[in-house]
């Protein structure tokens, strides 16, 4: 099949989220976008890094008839305690109501010196109002250990979405797609040490996730995408489910974006060779000249928005992008 990809226009004004050299918790990283709408409201969840190299879960927030106009409302997730797998960052927050409670899954990172699998757990915290959050426990509720094709690994990075099904009788079922991490380090090749795939895990509380599986994984044919394969981003649209996602290659050695298709939300279908490529790094930006990253999308009715990041893995921070919809024909 023939990938027609979204065509993203950015926001001539991005980065609409700067790092902010005065602030005590997002002076040197913006990353990990997570937006969404809670009235009128527009909610961007993100990772902030300070000057000791930390990273912590913040929230900023704008009008939702001025999505591009941000307010920055601090930490709503600190660092987790000595020891523990969320030590010393927590990224990559995906953030979902369930109910009445708001559920907040975020990647950790301990102190250890081994690379990816220092990212050893997703966990979880919950809120009544989604601005403060209390961990449900110290423990991760997903670790990297549980896909068939991967027994032995350790490192997962979160990084995808969370899709809701109604089944037929009439129970919620949740997907949640997320990025398995199996690189090691001390490698001098990107496609060992920097090696991700995207998989699936299912849900019926949103609690005890369920039956692994790896859904999209590198292409060796492919140079946009023959390392690493990550942060799926995925939404229906329409018979067929859309999926916007992450690949380092060595064409570039960092991040671009990508799209697949599906009719089922487990088989994708990327096209031929690297026709699928929605977003690359942008020679001319300063803020984007090195990598595009982390896509988090809003429906705004008559278009999509896309938030993402850019150099140095939100080094620059957080910009934005609009396509209008209905959106072109896989």
């Amino acid at each position: 099949m023939k990938i027609n990809v979204i065509p993203w226009q950015r926001d001539p004004t991005n980065p609409v989220l700067p790092p902010d050299p005065s602030s005590s918790f997002d002076s040197t990283r913006c990353m990990n976008p997570w937006a969404i709408r809670v009235g009128d409201e527009l909610r961007l969840y993100y990772s902030g890094g300070d000057r000791d190299g930390h990273q912590r879960i913040c929230l900023a927030t704008a009008p939702i008839d001025r999505p591009t106009e941000f307010a920055r409302r601090g930490v709503v997730l600190d660092l987790g305690d000595a020891g523990h797998f969320d030590s010393t960052w927590c990224v990559l927050p995906m953030v979902v109501r369930f109910g009445d409670r708001w559920h907040l899954y975020y990647s950790g990172k301990d102190d250890s010196p081994r690379g990816l699998q220092s990212f050893w757990g997703i966990g979880l915290a919950t809120s009544d109002d989604g601005l403060h959050f209390e961990r449900l426990s110290t423990f991760p509720i997903i670790t990297g250990d549980q896909t068939p094709q991967f027994p032995d690994n350790r490192g997962i990075a979160g990084g995808g979405t969370i899709l809701q099904e109604l089944r037929l009788d009439g129970s919620t079922h949740y997907r949640l797609y997320y990025t398995l991490a199996t690189g090691t380090p001390d490698s001098n090749d990107i496609r060992v040490d920097q090696e991700k795939h995207c998989a699936v895990c299912h849900s019926t509380d949103g609690l005890r996730w369920t039956d692994h599986r790896v859904v999209l994984s590198p292409r060796a044919s492919v140079t946009t995408e023959d390392a690493a394969v990550a942060a799926p981003w995925v939404w229906r649209d329409g018979d067929l489910y859309r999926m916007m996602y992450c690949g380092i290659g060595t064409r570039w050695g960092y991040y671009s974006m990508s799209e697949a298709v599906s009719t089922d939300g487990y088989t994708w279908d990327r096209g031929e060779g690297d026709e699928n490529l929605a977003l690359t790094p942008n020679p001319a930006s300063a803020w984007e000249s090195q990598m595009v990253e982390y896509p988090s999308i809003v429906d705004e009715g008559d278009q999509l928005r896309l938030f993402y990041c850019g150099n140095g893995y939100g080094m620059t921070g957080i910009g934005t992008a609009t396509a209008s919809v209905p959106l072109p024909g896989a």
